[in-house]
C-alpha cells in the first residue's frame, strides 16, 4: 500500500467518482480520502470531529480542493491550511469548474500551488487528473514532514 495519501475535497458525487476513476485509470493507486465539504476536510487535516481518533496523523501528500463547497468554502479551507505550520506546506491543487478571474487570483493569493479548471469532456478530465497525480506524487519533491 502506498502511504502517500491524496485528500480529495469534493461535494459533487459525479466529480468524485470521475476523479477516483481517473486516478485509477492513470495507475495512481494511492489511498484517497474523500471529504465532502470544507468542514470535513478541516476535521481530517486537524484531527478534529469524526477524525479526532486518528493517530498517528498521516498528512496527505496532495490535496485536490474544489472551491464551491458546503459548510466551509474552498478558499476558507485554503486560508486555514496555510495559517497552520502542520499543513502550510502540503501541495494544494484547486480543481474547480470556475473560470472566474477572482477565484483564480484568490486561490493563488491564499496559497494554492496550482489552479486547474475541470474539463467537461471525460477523456480530457481523466488526462488532467492523471497528469496532476503523476506530477505531484512522482515528479514533485515534497517538503519533509515534521
Amino acid at each position: 500500500m502506498n502511504d502517500k495519501i491524496i485528500l480529495l475535497v469534493e461535494d459533487n458525487p459525479d466529480d468524485e467518482e470521475l476523479t477516483l476513476l481517473a486516478l485509477k485509470q492513470s495507475k495512481i493507486l494511492n489511498q484517497v480520502v474523500v471529504a465532502h465539504d470544507g468542514a470535513e476536510a478541516l476535521d481530517y487535516l486537524f484531527g478534529t470531529g469524526k477524525f479526532s481518533s486518528l493517530a498517528p496523523y498521516n498528512a496527505p501528500q496532495l490535496i485536490l480542493l474544489d472551491l464551491k463547497l458546503p459548510k466551509v468554502g474552498g478558499l476558507e479551507v485554503l486560508k486555514k491550511l496555510r495559517a497552520e505550520a502542520k499543513t502550510q506546506l502540503i501541495p494544494v491543487v484547486v480543481m474547480t469548474s470556475s473560470s472566474e478571474e477572482e477565484d483564480i487570483l484568490n486561490s493563488y493569493r491564499f496559497g494554492a500551488n496550482s489552479y486547474v479548471r475541470k474539463p467537461v469532456e471525460f477523456h480530457r478530465f481523466v488526462n488532467a487528473v492523471g497528469q496532476l497525480g503523476l506530477y505531484w506524487l512522482l515528479v514533485n519533491e515534497a517538503p519533509p514532514v515534521k
